[in-house]
Formats: structure tokens, sequence, C-alpha cells
């Protein structure tokens, strides 16, 4: 049965969830790798791996949806709760562009005291300093919050967005994409599978571009990993508006899921399987990415030969994987050291997958990045000014309104 499923694959078949469920079950781990690898030359015979320079910002970490998987989130109130101020987000882009980077990966929790104004007034003001800088920002759980907050519908915040600056949605909150599951993990209130998939839809219909994510490894079974990788395939038959899919592993350390279910962290081959499983499943995805992120380096290198062609991106500053301990840096350098070595040719990209050149380090002096920066330093307190003009709903927010 493996045997007759492979030779499909290999002639260009698309695989159903059940025998996707044999391969994965049953397949030796250096099929799988062939597969995959056999998917990823047909798709992209250059042999480019492209990477982007971009930085990974966490606008704040004060959340309601209380995810428990999640060590990042504050409640409403906490003394660890932040929001960063604009210019602490403007230094950040600062820094970003100096290593050549020319994009902020924006997320963060689900605060109540941000109104859509705030998001606007955020976005046009990064666009009035930086002009050609983009702005990839807002998982669909994050549009959905916004919508409910401010009695809007997801088409009408991504189109009000859309103005005041947005370029593309990150494929963040997918988790995984069935209703039992998202239950069990207490996301099924941010966001239903179809409602993700929803705001989805709004974005590729809206003409911007996103990326879809799994994250597996908690209690989800091997057939309803498949079942994601499905609706993702369906979705992306529909609008064609994905760019790329990105999956990890579940990051247990001081989460209470870890804790409650006494859950390790994934292997490493078992990343490599799924991977190479969604290369397979997912036909009409250009791009998959490595996640040394929650990898490594070398895993991320490996992931190469399990049908990735992307190193996704140098990061420069990561705080929710960190906040489970997880905390793997790779700069420019680091990146492209590690795709040539495994035979290929790096190349710099922006989120739509456009090459954008070669190395940056080898056209200009670049700072080295050993480690990821934060969004803040640590017994940092500080309440944006700005946050005053903004109506607040929590009790504690609009105590620390009255307050500034």
């Amino acid at each position: 049965m493996v045997e007759q499923i492979a030779k499909k694959v290999r002639d260009g078949g698309r695989v159903d969830a059940a025998e996707a469920l044999e391969l994965y079950r049953h397949a030796p781990t250096h099929l799988l790798g062939s597969l995959a690898d056999g998917i990823r030359a047909r798709k992209h015979p250059e042999r480019y791996v492209t990477y982007i320079i971009d930085r990974n910002v966490n606008y704040t970490n004060v959340c309601v949806a209380r995810c428990n998987f999640c060590a990042f989130y504050r409640t409403v109130g906490s003394s660890d709760g932040y929001v960063l101020g604009f210019e602490e987000i403007f230094r950040k882009i600062d820094e970003t562009i100096a290593v050549g980077g020319n994009q902020l990966l924006l997320q963060g929790g689900h605060n109540p005291d941000l109104p859509i104004a705030w998001y606007e007034d955020l976005f046009r003001s990064i666009k009035a300093r930086y002009p050609e800088f983009r702005l990839h920002a807002l998982s669909p759980p994050e549009v959905l919050h916004i919508a409910k907050l401010n009695q809007l519908t997801p088409p009408q915040v991504i189109e009000r967005l859309v103005a005041a600056g947005l370029d593309s949605i990150p494929g963040g909150g997918a988790e995984i994409l069935v209703d039992r599951v998202r239950k069990l993990l207490n996301c099924y209130g941010k966001a239903s599978s179809d409602e993700w998939l929803g705001v989805m839809r709004d974005a590729h219909h809206a003409g911007l571009r996103t990326t879809a994510t799994m994250m597996y490894g908690t209690v989800e079974t091997e057939a309803e990993r498949i079942e994601h990788m499905m609706r993702l395939r369906d979705l992306q038959d529909e609008t064609g508006g994905f760019t790329a899919f990105i999956t990890w592993s579940f990051q247990p350390d001081h989460t209470e899921l870890g804790a409650q279910h006494q859950l390790s962290e994934a292997t490493g081959i078992e990343y490599l399987r799924t991977l190479a499983l969604s290369r397979i499943v997912l036909d009409n995805f250009d791009n998959l990415q490595a996640s040394w992120v929650t990898q490594g380096g070398k895993v991320g290198q490996l992931s190469l030969a399990f049908g990735a062609n992307d190193m996704g991106s140098v990061m420069i500053e990561e705080n929710v994987v960190r906040a489970a301990g997880a905390s793997y840096c790779m700069d420019e350098v680091e990146i492209v050291v590690n795709v040539e070595d495994a035979g290929f040719v790096p190349k710099r990209r922006n989120m739509h997958y456009e090459i954008l050149g070669d190395p940056m380090f080898r056209e200009r002096e670049v700072p080295r990045m050993l480690e990821l920066a934060t969004a803040r330093a640590d017994g940092d307190a500080s309440v944006p000014e700005e946050l005053r003009h903004y109506p607040a709903r929590s009790r504690q927010g609009k105590a620390l309104r009255l307050a500034q």
C-alpha cells in the first residue's frame, strides 16, 4: 500500500486523507523525505532556498483568550502586562532596517483596551515614517477579536486596516483546525476552525496574501493533523491566497497544558515526518518554511531535505516561543551558512516570495546578531503616553487611563 501511494506521489498525483495517514503511519522516514524532496525539486528546480529579514514584534502580551498552551500571555491588569508605545515600535523598525530588514511580523494578545483606532493610528504612523516598510500583521483570531470589540465584521476590519497600511496577514492562531481539539486547547472561543478559515478567505478576497500554520503535538490525533492540512488545501484550491505553510511542535514548558497532561516536546524525527507529509498533502502550496526557531539550526537545515524550500525569518526578536523555553537564534550569516552547507543557494525574499537578492551581509556591513531581542527589558513597566487617547474597556484599563 505504501509503495502504491509513493508511486502516485512521484507521478504527481494528489493523495487523499486516508492515503496521507497511511504514509505518515507506515512509510519509512527516508521515503517520506525522498517524496517531499522530489516535490520540492519539481517546484523549485533552481535550488534556491529563501529567507526574509524581518522582525517578530509582539505589541502586547495582555490577552483575554487564555489558551492553555500559551506561556506568553498575561491577564488584564497583570503587573507583567505591557503595550508597546509607538516610539518603541519605531526604534525596533530602525534596528530592523539597519540589518537589511523590510518588514514587521506584528502580532499580540487579545487586549480589550486597544480599539481599532489604535491599530489604524499605529499603521498610519509607521507608513508615514517608513513608506516602503511592510506590515505582515494580525493573525485571524486578532482580526476576529478586533471585529467583536468594535462591533464590526472581519471584512470591515480588514478593509479599514488595509487602508491604514496592512500589507499581509500571518497564519498564527490556527493551531489545529479541528474544533474538538480547539475546545480542549481553550482556543475555540478566540476562533473556531471555520472562523479562522473565514478570515483568511476574506483576506484573500480583499487581495491580501497570507501564510498558514499548524502547531502539532498537543492533544490532536494524527488523523486530525491531516484534517487540518486538508482544510488548508481546500481553501487554497478556492482562493490561491496562501504563500507558504509553516508547522512547528508545541513547546510545553511553563504552559498549563504541558503541566496538566505532562506533555513533552515532539521529537525532531516527528517534526521532519510532519513537514514531509505537509509537502506531500499541500500540493498547491509553493513554499514550506523550516521552523528552526523551535527545532534549532541543524534540524532546520535537515528540513531542506524533507520538503522545505525556505528558512523563514531572521526574526531579530522573539517572545512567544521563548516564554515556553525555546531560545534558538540564527542571524543572516548563520542561516546562509546552513543553506549553503546543505547544497542550496540562499536568496533574500519578501513576504510574497519575490527574490530581492543575495545575502545582505555580502553587500554591506551588517552587525552580527547572536541572541534574539525581546519586546522589552525585564522590569520595564512603562505605559505609553498615547494610550490615554484611546478608550479602555476593562476596569483596570480605565483606571490606568485616569492615572495618566
